[in-house]
């Protein structure tokens, strides 16, 4: 029994978009180590029903064959531990205080949108008025 196979059940029914996509990855990394599973990756590929979904299968396949790859340049790094490392990872928690809280769509204020890009009010003449630097 492979990595893929004791991490993920391979008797599924359905996928959505976002398990399909992390089970391609780790098909991908799991490929990169030795462990060859086309036929989870074609059903995994086929059950995705848009062209997007069968793109981000096949990018995440891809994307985990070149991240195992970088993990283990030389070849000689334990398989296990890439694994690990890659697949099942640690949880990333957020730190509330961390999350930015500046202006619109929690945009920092340094890089909110420039007023100077909306549109004028139509009830304000100020648009129509002669600009200031005309003025002597």
């Amino acid at each position: 029994m492979g990595l893929y196979d004791q991490q993920y059940d391979t008797s599924w029914s359905e996928l959505g978009r976002d398990e399909a996509t992390e089970r391609a990855y780790a098909l991908g990394v799991a490929e990169r180590l030795g462990e060859y599973n086309r036929e989870e990756f074609e059903a995994i590929h086929d059950e995705m029903d848009t062209a997007y979904g069968k793109s981000m299968v096949e990018l995440a396949f891809r994307e985990g064959k070149t991240e195992a790859r970088e993990a283990a340049p030389t070849g000689d790094a334990d398989d296990e531990q890439i694994w690990d490392e890659l697949v099942e990872g640690e949880a990333v928690a957020i730190d509330e205080d961390d999350l930015l809280t500046g202006g619109r769509d929690a945009i920092p204020e340094v890089v909110d949108k420039f007023e100077g890009l909306d549109k004028p009010n139509p009830d304000e003449t100020d648009a129509t008025d002669r600009p200031d630097f005309l003025s002597k």
